[in-house]
Parts: structure tokens; C-alpha cells; sequence
């Protein structure tokens, strides 16, 4: 009872969180917790229908989001991924809008004010979204752009969808992107703890566990 697992590792269930955790180099966090990823991936893709509209930002889970997306036509997708916008335009029913600024070489993305300013020219049903932390009153990220991104795309959707593995519950980055309450659907590849859980049906948001 000391411990919670997660995948890759452990940690002590009393320990508090840190605000000096740090994200991995892009490319280790894209062989981190892949099989969970690939499968968070799967059962948000089937919370879409043909001729939705999504904003979708950048990680390492959303890139296997875009491969399960491919096969539902005649999607409207608006991201700030090169890899993500060459993934979806491979079903010619798309209708794909890459949002162009600073390039971030580590992630491979589009930032800054530019970047800001052209999603300001899009509405969307949906905003897909990775997560660097998730607690028990909101989402967070390790990076200031990124995080400012989440919120452009945030602001101009309808609805928020989060994707984040296990290893992301009751963590602490330094960025807040929203509150829990702005966050209607979480999909994960595990159970949280239960003040996680708690919190998440106090905010309205619906937890979908992937199998």
C-alpha cells in the first residue's frame, strides 16, 4: 500500500508532488509507455464522426491519435504537427490545416505568436490535447509555449479532450493550461487514484479508460 504503480515504473503514493519535474527529450517520450499510448490513441479515436472538427496539438500520444484517425472520413483537423498534418492528409476526404510559427526542432511544432494568432482564425467542435501533468485541479504543462498553444486551441473549441497516459496523474508542472472543470472527457489507459477520481467526477469529466 505504499506504492502506486504506473507504466514504466513507481512511485510513493505519499509523496507530494513536485513542481521541478521535467519532461524527457521528445524522442524518448515517444518510446515511453507506446503500447498505452497506441491504445489511448484507439478508444479517443472512436469518439469522433466523419465531418467532425478537431484542433489537435502536438505529443507523443496525439501522433498515435492522428494513425487511428486516419481511417474515419471526411475530417476537419486543424494542428500545429507537421507529422500530425501529413498523418491525416493520407485519407484524401480530409480536409487538413496546418497552422504554421517558430519552429520547436524537439517536438517538431509550430509556436509563439504566430502560431497564436492563425489558430485565432479557426473554430472547431473539438480540441485533442496531450498533457505534461494532471492533479487533482488541473491540467499542466512543462512548456510555456506549448502550453499556450492548448489554451489558443482551447478557447476557440467547443469541446476538450485530453489524452494522457497514467503516468501523468497527480504530477505538477509549472504551466497550467485549464482548469479541470474545462476538460469534458479524459481518456486513459488506467484507473487514477482515488482523489483523482474523485475530483474528476466533482469537474464534470468524463473518465474513458482504454482497454
Amino acid at each position: 500500500g505504499g506504492l502506486r504503480r504506473f507504466h514504466g515504473g513507481a512511485r510513493p503514493i505519499a509523496a507530494a508532488p513536485s513542481l521541478l519535474e521535467k519532461e524527457w527529450p521528445f524522442a524518448q517520450r515517444m518510446v515511453q509507455n507506446a503500447a498505452a499510448k497506441r491504445r489511448i490513441a484507439a478508444a479517443a479515436s472512436r469518439l469522433f464522426r466523419p465531418e467532425d472538427s478537431l484542433f489537435i496539438d502536438t505529443g507523443s500520444t496525439t501522433i498515435a491519435f492522428a494513425e487511428a484517425l486516419v481511417a474515419i472520413p471526411a475530417l476537419v483537423t486543424i494542428t500545429n504537427g507537421p507529422r500530425i498534418a501529413a498523418t491525416l492528409a493520407s485519407n484524401s476526404s480530409h480536409k487538413v490545416f496546418l497552422i504554421g510559427g517558430a519552429y520547436g526542432p524537439d517536438a517538431g511544432e509550430s509556436l509563439g505568436p504566430l502560431a497564436l494568432e492563425q489558430i485565432g482564425k479557426f473554430r472547431a467542435r473539438h480540441a485533442v490535447l496531450t498533457i505534461g501533468a494532471i492533479d487533482p485541479t488541473c491540467v499542466m504543462d512543462f512548456d510555456l509555449q506549448e502550453a499556450e498553444v492548448a489554451k489558443a486551441m482551447i478557447e476557440r473549441a467547443d469541446r476538450v479532450t485530453v489524452l494522457a497516459d497514467s503516468s501523468k496523474f497527480d504530477r505538477r508542472a509549472v504551466f497550467e493550461v485549464a482548469a479541470l472543470g474545462r476538460i469534458h472527457t479524459l481518456v486513459t489507459d488506467a484507473a487514477p487514484s482515488e482523489p483523482m477520481a474523485r475530483a474528476l467526477v466533482a469537474a464534470g469529466t468524463e473518465l474513458v479508460i482504454a482497454s
